[in-house]
């Protein structure tokens, strides 16, 4: 699979996200040639502020897995990761996360993102985790505005 249809895969999971009035990012998760988890952010749906994109795609690649490490995975989400994310990632050994719109673009939307870049995250876990910013960059902050559409839908 490449990068770019992983990327897909976690922009449809944030659409249905989306559609359920869940705010708007996806993740996705390949091991090995399969996609093992794709999901969207669940914090208004499950009352868990915990519940981000990457934290549910990993908690369901870790039970498809039957192991907490997922080393060696490539992992496509639509924002950057936030710090928990970013560490979470980190503590998974996943080998390479793919990320279209930027933490600043989050905060530009409304969210209250610490400035805090994924890249530091993990160059401070002294993680070999690499990351690749600018992936489908467009469309991936284009979700941004298809979540503001509706007025109702924006939890954050």
């Amino acid at each position: 699979m490449t990068p770019e249809s992983l990327m897909q895969l976690a922009i449809e999971k944030c659409r249905t996200g989306i559609a359920l009035g869940q705010t708007p990012f996806g993740c996705a998760i390949e091991l090995n040639g399969q996609v093992i988890a794709a999901s969207h952010n669940t914090v208004w749906q499950t009352i868990d502020i915990t519940a981000h994109a990457e934290i549910n795609a990993l908690r369901e690649a870790c039970r498809q897995t039957q192991h907490p490490l997922l080393e060696g995975a490539i992992v496509a989400t639509t924002c950057e990761p936030c710090p928990m994310c970013a560490a979470a990632l980190h503590w998974a050994r996943v080998e390479k996360v793919y990320f279209g719109a930027t933490i600043a673009d989050a905060g530009a939307a409304g969210f209250s993102e610490l400035d805090l870049p994924a890249e530091k995250v993990i160059a401070a876990g002294g993680g070999s985790t690499i990351l690749v910013p600018n992936l489908l960059r467009d469309e991936c902050q284009a979700l941004f505005a298809e979540w503001k559409q509706d007025e109702k839908r924006r939890h954050y």
